[in-house]
């Protein structure tokens, strides 16, 4: 093997230097940043992308990990990302009382910002190839234990590599396997909240707007990293435009796009279209209907559900559109045609046709396994009990006191050494849980569990004991001490603790775990392995016939994408303009949900300059995990902020166009308009260099 992977080598070596073509139009990509194609932009664009810019632009973007995108706006810690990745911390330090959500944040002291419960950030400082370690010792074994071996080098490189608290390394999975990568942070565990607007004006427009153009969002949020109990020293930071965002010209987006699937065989999207998705879409659409009746019988329900109700909504949106694009015959044309002629020039060539010629095949045979479990791995495995603080918290104190008393290399990969200290920080916060929404958010994925796996099922049985979905959920509930930290740091410590406990949660965490763990070895022996090794096969052979230009599929590290600002004509041919302004949101304001604009709107109303841009779009490659990704200008100054994309945009998970698919961003000018005439905030202002 250690030959044929030798013989493999020098035969892209060969090819490439025949056929080395771009695989992206243009303006198309999420790229890393050592692969930007500055040259491109410059014999398109005129525009002259310096390497100073985009290490600046690197050193400034963060990502909050597990969340999405921001970036430091100042030399002293201060963060700029969107209202709704900050919503979580927002609503954990809201309370019947003082209600953050609905009626902003300022802090008009150092002394008054708020520290988040349960938000870190992390600032990218170096990537190191780490394909050949990785693949050590998995030469001549079958994809299972292969994939065992890998998880294992993974677990060792990772740990040797992360010293300190302040520090986080991750291997990153590149090409399908096709390289790996390690990435190396610099983390903000102390996080404070600064500024956030009301949330009727952050999602002006609510549900019915999201994932649409025109927009009138102020989706903004300042938090500031602390460090030793002062404000952190950030000198790699961004400066604001005095300008802002003008028609035509060109921005750049650097964020953390979270996933996409450009590079997938068409069994894969098949299986997405046809087996995934759609599942994925029942369970949300089930959790909606729930959050929705909860907060229809109180203020302070609609208070505690507005976050988990606004991220199942938002993933439900998403959801129709990549169904949308994957149902699109044409889509899946082109990508039918592809693969063809893909797999076409493999099998032209002998020695290409013995080395890749089968992974195709592989990949097709190990979805069609994977269909036969998938409905029972992602309802136990994957997103059992979407929306619940509590089974979150109990899974992890059950996982985490048997994987801790494992070697590191044996371990599920989120109880490694190096995923702890995170994984503890967020187990061990404190943050308020309502058993009143628990209890309608279990109750409902229970009753999803039984319509979905049928009444038979045995975990199904074992989880009702004979009772309704809803008397069992207040059972669980209700027999729970896990909102007390003491008692989750006792059985987390133990699996003798686990095991004895007569806790309700703990006991519906361990009814699942046993078939969840079997699910997902499955999972991971006869459906990861091959996605890895097939895939990996799948991306030399493109390397080999089409060069390698092209930037990898989303992953959650950063990316940078550009394009122009510009508008476009909707599907009924009616011209779309580039931008929108605050007269613009004033004419959209009804008076009534979720169209109602905050008081302090109403009375700023004469103040502010009515033409000033609100929201704008452009043809950047933006996605999901982009969310608070700073908009620059070829300078490297902010013109904005990422916070949605349009939703002829969805599709572009798979087949990138620029017809109609646009990134929404909120105008920096906006922002400035806002802070100044609305907010009055003079010290936030005064520190971005605006006063």
């Amino acid at each position: 093997m250690k030959t044929r992977r030798a013989i493999l080598v020098l035969l892209i070596a060969a090819t490439l230097a025949l056929i080395a073509p771009l695989w992206a139009a243009p303006d198309e990509g999420i790229w890393l940043f050592n692969q930007f194609p500055a040259a491109s932009i410059k014999a398109k664009y005129g525009v002259e992308v310096s390497n100073q810019m985009l290490d600046r632009l690197r050193s400034s973007s963060v990502r909050f990990f597990g969340v999405a995108s921001g970036s430091f706006v100042s030399p002293n810690g201060l963060l700029m990302t969107n209202h709704h990745v900050a919503s979580e911390c927002i609503q954990q330090l809201s309370n019947k009382k003082q209600d953050y959500m609905r009626n902003g944040f300022y802090a008009a002291t150092l002394a008054e910002e708020r520290k988040c419960p349960d938000l870190e950030a992390d600032v990218l400082l170096g990537i190191e190839d780490v394909t050949e370690q990785v693949r050590a010792g998995t030469a001549g074994v079958d994809s299972a234990e292969a994939a065992r071996l890998r998880r294992a080098n993974i677990a060792r490189i990772e740990k040797d590599c992360a010293v300190g608290a302040d520090s986080r390394c991750e291997v990153v999975t590149l090409y399908s396997g096709g390289l790996y990568h390690l990435y190396k942070y610099k983390k903000y565990s102390d996080l404070r909240l600064v500024f956030a607007p009301e949330s009727s004006i952050a999602a002006f427009g609510g549900d019915p707007d999201n994932f649409t153009y025109p927009r009138y969002c102020l989706d903004v949020a300042f938090l500031r990293a602390y460090e030793d109990g002062k404000p952190a020293h950030t000198p790699n930071h961004l400066a604001w435009s005095r300008e802002g965002v003008k028609e035509g010209k060109l921005i750049f987006v650097s964020g953390n796009p979270a996933s996409t699937g450009r590079l997938n065989t068409v069994a894969q999207l098949e299986f997405f279209r046809d087996v995934s998705y759609p599942l994925v879409q029942a369970r949300l659409a089930a959790v909606i209907k729930t959050l929705e009746d909860y907060s229809a019988r109180s203020r302070e329900n609609k208070r505690v559900a507005a976050d988990n109700l606004f991220s199942h909504q938002n993933s439900y949106k998403a959801y129709t559109g990549f169904l949308r694009g994957l149902r699109d015959p044409e889509l899946m044309a082109k990508k039918r045609r592809e693969e063809e002629n893909l797999r076409s020039a493999v099998d032209r060539d002998p020695k290409l046709k013995d080395a890749f010629g089968s992974a195709w095949d592989e990949l097709s045979a190990a979805y069609r396994e994977f269909a036969e479990f998938y409905k029972p791995y992602y309802l136990l495995e994957t997103a059992a009990i979407s929306g619940s603080d509590l089974f979150r918290i109990a899974r992890h104190v059950v996982r985490l006191a048997e994987e801790r008393s494992k070697p590191n290399e044996q371990r599920l990969r989120e109880y490694r050494d190096s995923a702890l200290p995170s994984l503890e920080s967020s187990l061990f916060a404190e943050i308020p849980i309502t058993d009143s929404m628990e209890i309608a958010v279990i109750g409902a994925y229970l009753n999803f569990l039984r319509q979905t796996l049928g009444e038979n099922d045995p975990v199904v049985q074992a989880a009702l004991a004979g009772r309704t979905p809803e008397a069992a959920a207040k059972n669980y509930v209700s027999t729970t001490r896990l909102k007390n930290i003491a008692e989750r740091k006792r059985l987390a410590a133990s699996p003798e603790a686990v095991r004895s406990s007569s806790d309700g949660m703990v006991r519906l965490a361990l009814l699942l775990d046993q078939q969840a763990r079997q699910l997902r070895r499955r999972y991971e022996d006869r459906v990861e392995s091959v996605v890895t090794s097939a895939g990996a096969r799948v991306a030399l052979a493109r390397f080999a016939v089409l060069g390698t230009d092209a930037y990898p599929d989303a992953t959650f590290t950063l990316r940078l994408s550009y394009g122009p600002v510009a508008g476009y004509k909707n599907e009924a041919g009616a011209d779309i303009p580039y931008a929108t302004d605050f007269a613009g949101l004033y004419r959209r304001a009804t008076g009534r949900e979720p169209f109602q604009l905050p008081k302090r709107w109403l009375k700023a109303r004469s103040r502010l300059n009515l033409a000033v841009p609100f929201n704008f779009v452009s043809t950047a490659d933006t996605h999901g995990g982009n969310s608070g990704s700073p908009t620059v200008n070829a300078r490297g100054e902010v013109v904005g902020i990422l916070f949605d994309g349009n939703l002829e945009s969805l599709p572009d998970r798979f087949l990138y166009t620029d017809q109609r698919a646009r990134s929404v961003h909120v105008a920096s000018q906006a922002i400035v308009e806002a802070l100044r005439k609305v907010y009055e905030a003079r010290r936030l202002l005064a520190e971005l260099g605006l006063d």
